[in-house]
């Protein structure tokens, strides 16, 4: 198991923890001072009061609560946002409100989930051609619907 540090920025913060034994995802929550209300089609940054240290060759990814999602129409703006290994400043939550009411955002409640993931880091060499495959340059839909 991969040891990841956390500092809290405040004394009444919750830890990010799984939900069950088998959860990818630690679940992120709130933490304000006073409640944030997201306008329909409005974003707003929310602090968790938590900041990370993690080894070199991780990420914490970002990515919405399914709950929140399906319920609520309530998502990350940039899915799954990414938390790169030499950041340590607080760790904060971009959500956009796809509904059509009013969202609030209380202090303690679970926004995200933070998933743990190594990353690897890439040597791109420079090329005048690359391969052919059968989907060659087709982008967006290319592959069929079913």
């Amino acid at each position: 198991m991969t040891k990841i540090l956390i500092k809290r920025l405040s004394k009444t913060v919750s830890l990010p923890k799984y939900e069950t034994s088998e959860s990818s995802g630690l679940d992120l929550s709130a933490n304000i001072d006073a409640k944030i209300t997201i306008e329909p089609g409005g974003t707003a940054i929310i602090p968790t009061g938590i900041a990370l240290s993690m080894p070199k060759g991780f990420e914490a990814q970002i990515r919405p609560r399914s709950g929140l999602a399906a319920k609520q129409k309530i998502s990350v703006l940039n899915t799954p946002g990414t938390i790169d290994a030499d950041y340590r400043g607080e760790i904060k939550v971009i959500l956009i409100n796809h509904s059509k009411e009013l969202f609030t955002v209380d202090n303690g409640q679970r926004i995200a989930q933070m998933v743990i993931c190594p990353v690897i880091q890439a040597q791109l060499e420079e090329v005048e051609v690359l391969s052919d495959t059968k989907r060659g340059k087709g982008g967006f839909g290319s592959t069929g619907k079913y």
